[in-house]
């Protein structure tokens, strides 16, 4: 697997500066990698990007090996005519049903399976959502924000099993979580005012995978690497 974007430039209709300029980087092999930066730096906007690579050929922008990507964002909604394990139940493939139960049970939705999408909190929402993703065929998933208002352990415990599911998948986390991102993520993309004009900003993660000890050190030390990229 191979994603990569070598001079990609992006400026909204009627702006005068671009959100994303001469952004060069490559990421490769499945996993999680991440998007990280302040709100506003185009995090979104190359998600989006990536996603239109589909409809489109963006000459900038390349890949091997990834032919669906998919987008997952945060406080999408869904019908609200039905109850969530109906509507989970008519949108699974055949043949993933054994996966939607245990994505329902690792997320810990199985109680709310009879409430309709508007009485769940928003991070209940995210949860729906991130498995609707999932049950579907993909190579690159992006999850922007994806887990946002989902408890610290819970998001610990949902990233883990994502990465043990689909170990030969590729994901894009984009967060403003730095703890998150520098711990589970391999190849973490700085996004920023003070990185703009940098050909390409890359940082190692720590990658951690249930069973693995994480180096405290280590971890300190990519945390850090991170801050000082801005």
């Amino acid at each position: 697997m191979h994603l990569e974007c070598d001079g990609l430039k992006y400026t909204y209709p009627g702006a005068k500066a671009a959100v994303i300029d001469n952004l060069c980087f490559t990421m490769t092999a499945p996993g999680f990698n991440a998007v990280f930066g302040p709100s506003g730096v185009g995090k979104t906007s190359l998600a989006k990007l990536l996603v239109s690579r589909g409809n489109r050929q963006e000459s900038c922008i390349s890949t091997f090996d990834i032919d669906t990507i998919l987008y997952s964002y945060n406080q999408e909604r869904l019908p609200n005519w039905s109850s969530i394990g109906s509507h989970l139940n008519k949108i699974c493939p055949i043949g993933k049903e054994t996966l939607k139960k245990e994505l329902i049970e690792i997320f810990k939705l199985k109680p709310l399976l009879a409430a309709r999408f508007s009485q769940l909190s928003m991070g209940q929402q995210n949860r729906v959502n991130l498995i609707r993703y999932l049950l579907q065929e993909f190579d690159l998933l992006i999850l922007d924000e994806s887990l946002a208002n989902v408890d610290e352990a819970l998001r610990e415990t949902i990233i883990l099993a994502i990465k043990t599911l689909f170990p030969g998948k590729m994901f894009l986390y984009i967060s403003h979580n730095l703890m998150e991102v520098a711990k589970f993520c391999r190849e973490i993309l700085i996004l920023g005012e003070s990185t703009k004009q940098r050909k390409n900003f890359m940082v190692r993660g720590r990658d951690y995978t249930q069973g693995y000890t994480l180096d405290k050190k280590a971890f300190d030390a990519t945390m850090l690497e991170i801050m000082n990229a801005f």
